[in-house]
């Protein structure tokens, strides 16, 4: 007779995977990395990947996330955001291999805009995203359910931000919505209440409620929260039918440390400073910053300010760090919003030894970690990305 445990649980794939012992390749959080991976302590590095890259030629286009660390950005051949490395993939026909220095997401998002002849490769396969993480096919396929329930889902469109799964965004192409970035949420917003009464906002819900209330004018009330977690997202069917922006439960790990205690620390340490936060945010940090933006705004609000200006910046700090070093000799004094070091644990996967792996194998005939996203989920994925492009 078999003693049964005496909780009767049984521990569910998810749960497998956060414990390291099971591998998930359709998941943002990451999968076994296959091959022999060059020491970091290697004094070589710089060199092999030097002369991989150089042995590779016009065959191979490296981008490089902002938010990267240096050591990468160094062999990058462009650097950007998550939307402008894809279409700067998109813009090298030429180029056999696209090598994506970002996470997972990313690489998908690469994948589809490119060709057929192009091999999108993603040093490490690990290198995944919280934030994507937080809104599964499955999750938002019963959340739609919900809203049909309600009586909701017909005048709803979805709106799904960049750091999103293929997956996500193909739901949100199939069902007539668009994709936004931090730089165009406002107008992607504007377009979908041209379409309909409501928004469903994936997967971040800050980016969602700061654009509607800071941006658009709407008011907190007219925002509700899902909750993938709880029956019926925790709402009741009124509270999804008074609602205009119904927000995914979701946030960015690393804009989500920010707290009004970080605006008020660092305005007291360095009086004059400028407070500038990504709109991934919690709302109360935007709310008491001077200037909101998205890192390509960052990267332009900082180039354009006036020497001797003080800013913390609200952002990942691979980025703050850069930033600061560009920006020292100018007399412009930049430092991290929050007094603890925090690092997007994901994007930092990709390292130097991992690049110089992928670099090499491709030098050797060898095509490692391919993202490929399958025909069906990439036609309606496009189709949202493309009404995404059609925005004016």
């Amino acid at each position: 007779m078999t003693t049964a445990h005496p909780l009767d649980v049984q521990p569910t794939p998810l749960a497998l995977l956060l414990l390291g012992r099971q591998s998930d390749p359709a998941s943002e959080r990451g999968v076994d990395c296959p091959g022999d991976l060059p020491s970091p302590s290697d004094p070589d590095l710089v060199a092999r990947a030097r002369a991989a890259k150089e042995a590779l030629g016009d065959r191979v286009f490296v981008l490089g996330h902002h938010y990267q660390r240096d050591e990468v950005i160094e062999f990058a051949d462009v650097t950007g955001d998550s939307f402008k490395l894809a279409r700067d993939a998109a813009a090298r026909p030429e180029a056999e291999y696209i090598v994506f220095c970002g996470v997972h997401f990313m690489a998908e998002s690469a994948d589809i805009l490119t060709t057929d002849a192009q091999q999108v490769v993603l040093p490490d396969l690990a290198a995944g995203c919280s934030m994507a993480d937080m809104a599964t096919a499955e999750q938002v396929a019963e959340c739609w359910d919900v809203l049909t329930e309600a009586g909701v889902a017909g005048t709803t469109v979805p709106v799904s931000y960049m750091n999103s799964s293929a997956d996500i965004k193909a739901f949100t192409g199939r069902h007539g919505g668009t994709i936004c970035t931090s730089s165009n949420a406002h107008r992607a917003l504007e377009w979908a209440f041209e379409q309909g009464e409501k928004v469903l906002f994936l997967p971040d819900q800050h980016l969602g409620r700061n654009t509607a209330v800071r941006d658009m004018g709407m008011s907190l009330d007219d925002c509700v929260v899902y909750n993938p977690h709880k029956p019926g997202g925790g709402l009741t069917p009124q509270q999804l039918r008074d609602a205009r922006m119904i927000l995914w439960r979701g946030h960015c790990s690393v804009h989500g440390r920010f707290s009004l205690d970080s605006v008020a620390e660092v305005r007291e340490r360095i009086p004059g400073v400028n407070v500038l936060v990504h709109p991934e945010c919690k709302h109360e940090v935007v709310a008491a910053a001077d200037h909101v933006g998205s890192t390509e705004y960052i990267i332009r609000a900082l180039e354009e300010a006036p020497a001797g200006s003080k800013w913390a910046i609200g952002t990942e700090l691979n980025l703050v760090r850069r930033l600061a070093a560009r920006y020292a000799s100018q007399d412009k004094e930049v430092v991290f919003l929050d007094r603890t070091v925090c690092f997007c644990s994901t994007m930092n996967r990709i390292d130097l030894p991992h690049l110089v792996w992928a670099l090499e194998s491709l030098a050797a005939g060898r095509v490692v970690n391919r993202i490929q996203v399958d025909p069906e989920t990439e036609r309606y994925a496009r189709a949202a990305l493309e009404r995404m492009l059609a925005l004016p």
